[in-house]
């Protein structure tokens, strides 16, 4: 059986997804906080601006995080946590608070996960669209 390596999510990468995030979110008039995590949940980059709201930095860590754990968009999740949902009882079941808000993007790399991307501070969906723009600019 032979494996085929996948290249990690590098620094390089990480700086590219905050700057495509920021740029996107200051083009929109938003001041955003954004984290980029390796596939391992180690913080590799992040960004807060002072403008930002003090807690959009926990923010986009904790939907980063999220979207690795579970290797989807936050938004995609809402439902899956609202009582009868898939994972009613998964934040309480981990050691680290998920949060289940639009903004937060797995990253992929030859259809493997390579890390995560979270970005608070907007609506829940302004912050989905700049973590899908940069996202986009890493393919």
């Amino acid at each position: 059986m032979s494996t085929t390596a996948v290249a990690p999510l590098t620094i390089e990468d990480a700086e590219l997804l905050v700057a495509t995030a920021r740029r996107a979110a200051e083009d929109a008039g938003v001041t955003v906080s954004v984290t980029v995590l390796d596939a391992g949940g180690h913080l590799l980059a992040f960004r807060r601006d002072d403008r930002a709201v003090l807690i959009s930095g926990e923010t986009s860590t904790r939907k980063a995080y999220t979207a690795l754990q579970l290797n989807a968009p936050t938004a995609d999740l809402v439902d899956a946590v609202q009582p009868g949902g898939l994972f009613h009882t998964l934040p309480t079941a981990l050691d680290r608070p998920l949060l289940f808000i639009a903004g937060g993007l797995p990253v992929h790399r030859d259809g493997r996960l390579i890390g995560a991307i979270g970005v608070g501070g907007g609506a829940p969906e302004q912050d989905h669209g700049f973590a899908t723009a940069a996202v986009q600019a890493l393919a």
